[in-house]
């Protein structure tokens, strides 16, 4: 069965940086699209960065292009999301999501394209 392992949060002061990781197992995350989303009190889970499989292309929402980074190690199995210039608003839990297959663009913010979830690692931004 696939799983997802988020870790790297923590409480970061505005302007600051903080690196997730997602460790994935099951499945190879060249394989795979995988995906960050995060989910704020009282909001719904929004898509954050994404990574279809044997792409390097990378696709992000504009609240957070220029800022955020998502990578693959291959050899560690594991995905990362880089956040740079950190802001209040960017406060949430962060999850990272897995499909094995190829996951079309325009349905990549839809929760629903992915099968496996990780636990959610908190990011919490003072200003």
């Amino acid at each position: 069965d696939v799983q997802l392992q988020a870790s790297g949060g923590g409480l970061v002061q505005a302007g600051g940086s903080l690196r997730l990781s997602c460790a994935v197992s099951g499945a190879t995350v060249d394989d795979s699209t995988i995906g960050w989303f995060r989910q704020a009190p009282g909001k719904e889970r929004e898509g954050v960065s994404f990574l279809r499989n044997r792409e390097s292309r990378t696709v992000n929402a504009d609240s957070v292009k220029g800022r955020f980074t998502i990578s693959r190690d291959r050899a560690k199995n594991t995905v990362y999301l880089q956040m740079n210039a950190l802001q209040p608003e960017d406060t949430a839990v962060y999850f990272c999501a897995a499909a094995r297959r190829r996951v079309i663009i325009s349905s990549l913010w839809a929760t629903g394209s992915f099968d496996y979830w990780g636990q959610g690692t908190q990011v919490t931004v003072s200003s």
